[in-house]
């Protein structure tokens, strides 16, 4: 393996072996202890190459419900050490095997360690994996050189639902929802930008409808299915790549969401990248992190309640606060170890987005609460607040 820099990083190659040639796309890392297979299947990672720094990996398996979407979503998997066995009474596969179903070439025997040091100090990059060893160091540099940036890339049109469907699976006995639902049932757009399946079952957990629908949906069609009572509410999900790329949908959301008065806006959710896409339909600006927040234990404190919460995120790019603010978002959360934007609302209207996942799987459930604030936003049609934020519907 090789970045971009000229690091190179040997290993025993596994997974999809046999098609030789070089894959190249942007190298991150995830501090997760466990939730492998999640994150193998969140589309947020289209386009990349995920380090995981956990030392072992592969020692639960696979099984058939801890993914995330219809198929394995990186570019490529880099550990430390592949586990010999798998131990779990749910495993149906190893991860060496889904790996080759799936095509997707593994890294193993890496000094994760080193390579999370160079992507912390010199910030996230291209890099180049192959299991030929007739491929040298300089051409697998060369290779990782000339891959495309994540800037500017478009990759929703990769993992995005094309056709409008139906969505009425829960989590069963692993839902996190509590007893009460609302008195009606909420019918909820999810504009699929590349969700994850949890936020849909945490969604319908809590007595919704869900139809998931196209990114690419047209404004005016969007506009009646919620002027008519076809809907109660709009979501917009998590995804990857560039938000700043996706024009389409920003300017559906500004015509949607904010060109209406504040007493006819539709409550509206958005996760990750839909809290950038609905930040960039106001008005505000985004950024590329350095090397991005991925893991199941980042901190981040409720601004309206002053409760910190221990959250799960997946993304590289960032809402600028100042920008932000001077469209008229409030900022209601704050990641604590970089002071970044993890979250806003309109103070006019029921919108609001995070950062985060407040889904977790995997990670922790602290901002599961966020699904109630959605269903309270959907029976009462007014902006959330620090009640929304700190009760159930």
């Amino acid at each position: 393996m090789a970045l971009a820099d000229g690091s190179i990083f040997d290993g025993e190659a596994f997974g999809d072996l046999g098609r030789g040639g070089v894959r190249t796309a942007e190298v991150v890392f995830n501090t997760a202890m466990t939730g492998y297979q999640e994150s193998l299947t969140d589309p947020s990672y289209a386009g990349q190459i995920l380090v995981e720094t956990a030392p072992q990996i592969g020692n639960t398996g696979i099984n058939a419900i801890d993914i995330e979407s219809t198929r394995v979503q990186v570019a490529g998997f880099v550990v430390r050490e592949l586990s010999r066995r798998r131990s779990n009474y749910r495993a149906g596969t190893s991860l060496e095997a889904y790996l080759q179903r799936s095509g997707v070439l593994g890294l193993a025997g890496v000094d994760t360690r080193a390579l999370t040091r160079r992507l912390r100090e010199t910030g996230a990059m291209n890099g180049a994996i192959t299991d030929d060893a007739g491929v040298g160091d300089g051409a697998l540099v060369e290779a990782a050189r000339g891959g495309g940036s994540m800037e500017g890339a478009n990759l929703v049109t990769d993992v995005a639902t094309s056709e409008p469907t139906d969505w009425r699976e829960g989590a069963g006995a692993w839902t996190t929802a509590g007893p009460n639902r609302p008195d009606r049932t909420l019918r909820v757009l999810a504009l699929d930008c590349g969700a994850k399946r949890n936020i849909l079952r945490n969604l319908t957990d809590r007595g919704c409808e869900v139809e998931v629908i196209p990114w690419d949906t047209p404004a005016s069609v969007l506009k009646d299915r919620l002027a008519s009572g076809g809907a109660d509410g709009l979501f917009v999900s998590n995804g990857p790549g560039d938000p700043s790329a996706v024009g389409t949908t920003i300017a559906t959301l500004r015509e949607v969401v904010f060109g209406a008065a504040p007493g006819e806006t539709p409550p509206t959710f958005g996760i990750c990248l839909g809290h950038q896409l609905l930040a960039l339909a106001v008005g505000a600006k985004t950024y590329k992190l350095k090397f991005g927040h991925r893991g199941a234990n980042q901190p981040v404190r409720n601004v309206m309640t002053g409760r910190v919460e221990i959250t799960s995120q997946n993304h590289g790019f960032a809402v600028e606060p100042d920008s932000l603010r001077a469209a008229g978002g409030e900022v209601t959360h704050l990641h604590l170890n970089d002071g970044t934007v993890a979250g806003f609302r309109l103070t006019d209207r029921p919108v609001f987005a995070v950062q985060h996942h407040p889904e977790a799987s995997p990670g922790p459930h602290d901002s599961g609460y966020l699904f109630d604030a959605f269903v309270r936003a959907m029976l009462d049609r007014r902006p959330v607040d620090e009640v929304s934020f700190a009760a159930g519907p």
